[in-house]
């Protein structure tokens, strides 16, 4: 999917098939590499979750283990409370649905990043200010997919209009870890993998906290 290929008033999302990522981070380095962004900001994340239980027959005890990873940024919601709570405007929402960050307005006060369920913005201690995933908007008025998508070796992201990936791919984005797709209604679409658990009856742990 270019930009070229984009409707006027169609907005934007991400997908992401989970069966497919092997969790090597490509997307999170390549989106760190494009924007340059300092230690501790990752505007991509890919989080490793995992977890299981025995299952005994007898005196024989047998582990059923999982993990699966969830690559994740902002989701350009439909409804983005990280522009609700800012007191400034500098969040605020183009015409092709995705959420993006004014820095002449923003003043850092991180409500922004409080608010979102997804911890999507986060703040640049260098600027002063927030930051963000833009879906690579530069990218995309050059015709070109955002890095992330572009370095995944597994073909495991896209994007596109979010009504056009619903419609191919399903509109399950309530996949553990994530929270409950019903405080933003993101523009993601999760192919889930065969272990994945519902946002609400997770029994597994975050494997990786300290890199997300």
């Amino acid at each position: 999917m270019t930009q070229d290929k984009v409707e006027l008033g169609e907005k934007l999302g991400f997908y992401f098939d989970q069966t497919a990522c092997t969790g090597c981070k490509a997307c999170q380095i390549a989106c760190k590499d494009k924007h340059d962004l300092p230690l501790g900001v990752n505007w991509r994340r890919v989080v490793e979750y995992s977890g299981g239980t025995w299952r005994q027959e007898g005196n024989t005890f047998t582990p059923n283990v999982f993990t699966y990873y969830t690559s994740i940024s902002c989701n350009h919601c439909e409804n983005p409370v990280c522009m609700q709570v800012c007191p400034t405007t500098a969040m605020s929402v183009r015409e092709d649905g995705t959420v993006w960050v004014d820095e002449d307005k923003c003043v850092g006060c991180r409500y922004c990043e409080w608010a979102c369920p997804y911890s999507a913005p986060q703040f640049n201690a260098e600027s002063g200010h927030m930051s963000k995933c833009d879906l690579c908007f530069d990218y995309r008025q050059e015709g070109n997919d955002p890095a992330c998508v572009s370095a995944c070796p597994s073909r495991a992201l896209d994007w596109g209009p979010i009504d056009e990936l619903r419609a191919k791919y399903g509109d399950n984005a309530a996949v553990a870890p994530l929270p409950d797709p019903s405080i933003t209604n993101p523009h993601l679409v999760i192919t889930p993998h065969r272990d994945a658990q519902a946002w609400d009856s997770g029994s597994g742990d975050i494997a990786n906290p300290k890199e997300i």
